[in-house]
């Protein structure tokens, strides 16, 4: 679910056509899973919206806009999470999980 959410926000952060990255590791403090793209700004969560059948919008180019629940779901379920500007460009989104 993490690494879902973090490449997913890439990708949306990303022009068409353009790069991002994926990464996995694991070290003595656990498993850290990041996600770069080269968009400027900082990741940033929206507000989350309480969905019915009745709000949800399910049209093709929309149908994963619904919510806003990306970055809250991540930070529930990581051990701590942020992001962190790249030396050369763009940014890198990550989250660490404890063993």
């Amino acid at each position: 679910m993490i690494a879902s959410e973090l490449v997913t926000n890439a990708v949306a952060a990303t022009p068409s056509g353009g790069e991002i990255r994926f990464q996995v590791s694991r070290d003595c403090g656990g498993v850290l899973v990041a996600a770069w793209d080269d968009a400027p700004g900082t990741p940033q969560a929206r507000p989350v919206v309480e969905i019915s059948p009745e709000t949800l919008d399910l049209a093709e180019e929309r149908w994963d806009d619904n919510g806003g629940w990306g970055l809250p779901i991540v930070a529930t379920l990581a051990a701590e999470c942020g992001y962190c500007p790249d030396s050369v460009r763009g940014k890198w989104a990550w989250a660490r999980l404890k063993p």
